[in-house]
Formats: C-alpha cells, structure tokens, sequence
C-alpha cells in the first residue's frame, strides 16, 4: 500500500493512502476531538468536533478530519481561535451531554437550552443499527434543537430484542437507568 507524507501540527505523519486524517491523526498521538467516531462505522463528519484546517498550495479550509482522507504534503493545524470558536459552539448546543469534553475546551454552561439532558446526536446507535445491526429502526426526528433519535414507526419491538447498539452510546442516552431504551416511541 502507497504511503504518504503529511504534516500534522507541525510534525511530519506518515499515514496509508486512503486513510482518513483523524486516523492518521490518532495513529501519530495526536488528540482531535470526536464524538461520533468509531472504528466499527463508516466515517460520516455528523458532530463536526473533529473539523481540522488544512492547507493544500495556498488554499486553506477546514474540514471533518474523519471524512477527509491524507493527501501528500497537506499541511494539517488541529487547534486555531477559528476552530476552538466551533467547537465550543458545538459543545455548547449539546452541552451537559459531553461534560468531560466541554471542560477540556473550557465550556462550562451553555446560552442554549435544547432540553437535551442525555442524548448528544451523536448519531453512532442510529448507524451502528443501520450499518452493523441492518436493523434499520433507529432514526434523527427533526431538526436543530428539535433533533432526536426516535423509533421508525411499528419497529419499537426489534430494537427491544437486539439492544446491539447500546455498546456505542456516547451519552447514555440508549439505556435508561431501568435498562429500557430511552427513545421516544412513534407508533
């Protein structure tokens, strides 16, 4: 496999092609925060945490390091006011799902109340069932602060006898504290 050289914060990675840069990233010790990220998943950017500007010639923007893939020469910078300026507004709406994450970039309460107390729309038990489970019963209901993860109407009861996708639960938000999924039900 072809192999290529990038820089990341200044030190020179080098990373398969193909490889996403939060992998390359990961592999070097470098930290980018993520939330939906897992190794089971398809890449999909959804909790934009990881977003990393890139410089490729003279042109700069930022992007979701789990879905860009390593390019020889790109020149990758993990932490900028521009990028820290996001991720606080990220954490922000989701806040106190990701406490521990919030702190560490120094958000400590939010100006937004979204009514989330558990849920971090991360979206790994939605795919995870899509992907992995081929359930397919999970969903994202809405939009913005209205956003939720519900039941496709009728299929409540495969989720109740697979119950795979409480593994990937970032935020606890799948199990309650019975032990019964927490999602609203639809039909």
């Amino acid at each position: 496999m072809k192999t290529v050289t990038l820089e990341i914060n200044g030190k020179k990675v080098e990373a398969n092609e193909g490889m996403m840069l939060l992998e390359a990233a990961q592999k070097a010790d470098i930290k980018i925060p993520t939330l939906c990220s897992n190794a089971e998943l398809k890449p999909s950017g959804d909790c934009r945490l990881c977003m990393v500007e890139v410089k490729k010639g003279k042109r700069t923007r930022l992007v979701a390091s789990c879905c860009y893939p390593v390019e020889e020469g790109l020149v990758v910078t993990t932490s900028t006011p521009k990028l820290e300026k996001h991720r606080k507004l990220l954490l922000e709406l989701i806040y106190p799902t990701a406490t521990q994450l919030a702190v560490e970039h120094g958000v400590t309460s939010s100006r937004f109340d979204t009514g989330q107390r558990d849920c971090n729309l991360c979206g790994l038990c939605v795919r995870y069932c899509n992907e992995v489970a081929k359930k397919n019963v999970l969903y994202f209901k809405g939009r913005g602060v209205d956003r939720k993860v519900a039941f496709v109407p009728g299929m409540a009861g495969e989720c109740a006898s697979c119950r795979k996708c409480f593994s990937v639960c970032s935020g606890g938000f799948v199990v309650s504290e019975h032990g019964h999924a927490a999602l609203e039900i639809l039909d």
